[in-house]
């Protein structure tokens, strides 16, 4: 280690430390906003008013909520909670963050809007530890984390209890150890990943990919096994409760993954017209995903056909080749699309440091910008 890298590594001050104090304050702020109301956590939706019991009271067909809305109705009553879902199986797939609040807050209703929080703030500032020993392993500096830590998709949904910064901190870690070789632990962690949200399922793809690519094919039929296992059988469980499956594009409002690439931002031109079409799909949907998702797919698939399968390019594969299919309803919400949108962050910051892309990695910082248009919204 030269003396550069020993004094970034030994600073007092450190990328994690600045999420948490900032994701406190802003989380301080919120609560102090809301008359010290730990439900503000939750971001309750219309559907509050009928579901404030524990009897899963149907919820009106034209109702909105939030997921975190529903990640608290899960916490709070299991059984009774597909009454107040808007998709009941779709938001039960993502069993991992209620089952956890509802076991540390010890079934005390007053209590889970605390542990979903406490959960998903442990998991950002974890994982975006994580994320610097990663490229400080491949010689880039660690500050390059909070274009992952800052990213509203994870930061804002601590504020709004969803389930990103648990799934992708789970995310991390699993690749964490993929990359020291620890591919049973991996696996594990790419399992409970998936119970969080299903979108992580691209690590274990791209991980996959990479074992198969450099013939290690038993190590990678081990890890998909392990990896899909528990969520499959999940869903088992869910078709025999429910009567369907989980898996989907989303909950009330959805629409299907689209065929065309690239469709839901083109399509938000159709809808919305050339005004909404300038703010939400020129102004940020193109900059901050179509773009950095090309720029991924290029990258990776001339890494690729060139022979380089290292693990950071078939991650950055697998992450950026969902992007073009993304449905209109995620494109339409800026949110909703940023929430969607964190394994392409992880994915194209890592490769960038280990493949030593420089001006990519100097355009990721500007991923920490959209933090704004998310709270001033």
């Amino acid at each position: 280690m030269n003396k550069a890298r020993a004094l970034t590594h030994y600073t007092p001050l450190r990328p994690w430390l600045v999420v948490l104090l900032a994701c406190a304050v802003y989380l301080g702020a919120i609560f102090a906003a809301n008359d010290a109301d730990p439900l503000a956590f939750v971001t309750l939706g219309e559907c509050f008013s009928v579901c404030a019991g524990a009897d899963g009271t149907a919820c009106p067909p034209d109702s909105e909520g939030y997921d975190g809305q529903f990640a608290y109705y899960i916490a709070r009553d299991p059984v009774a909670s597909p009454g107040c879902l808007d998709a009941p199986a779709y938001r039960l797939q993502r069993i991992l963050l209620p089952a956890l609040a509802r076991t540390l807050s010890l079934g005390q209703t007053a209590l889970i809007p605390w542990a979903l929080v406490a959960i998903n703030l442990a998991a950002l500032v974890g994982g975006t530890a994580l994320l610097e020993d990663l490229l400080l392993r491949v010689g880039t500096s660690r500050w390059y984390a909070l274009s992952y830590g800052l990213f509203a998709g994870v930061f804002m949904a601590v504020r709004l209890s969803t389930a990103e910064p648990l799934a992708y901190g789970l995310a991390l870690a699993a690749v964490w150890l993929a990359a020291r070789e620890r591919l049973t632990g991996a696996a594990i962690l790419l399992a409970l990943a998936a119970l969080a949200k299903e979108t992580t399922a691209f690590f274990a793809l791209g991980i996959a990919l990479h074992l198969v690519l450099i013939g290690r094919w038993r190590a990678a039929l081990t890890l998909a096994l392990i990896a899909a296992a528990p969520f499959l059988a999940w869903q088992g469980v869910l078709i025999a409760w429910l009567g369907t499956p989980g898996v989907g594009s989303g909950g009330a409002l959805a629409t299907a993954f689209t065929p065309i690439p690239y469709g839901g931002v083109w399509q938000i031109a159709l809808e919305g017209g050339l005004l909404v079409f300038l703010v939400l799909g020129v102004l940020l949907a193109i900059p901050a995903a179509v773009v950095p998702s090309l720029w991924g797919l290029w990258r990776a698939a001339r890494d690729l056909r060139g022979g380089q399968s290292d693990l950071a390019a078939c991650l950055l594969l697998a992450n950026a080749a969902i992007m073009p299919f993304v449905p209109f309803s995620t494109y339409r919400e800026f949110l909703g699309l940023l929430r969607f949108m964190p394994g392409l962050v992880i994915a194209v910051v890592w490769y960038a440091a280990a493949h030593r892309q420089r001006r990519a990695l100097r355009y990721s910082t500007l991923w920490i910008v959209l933090i704004a248009f998310v709270i001033a919204g």
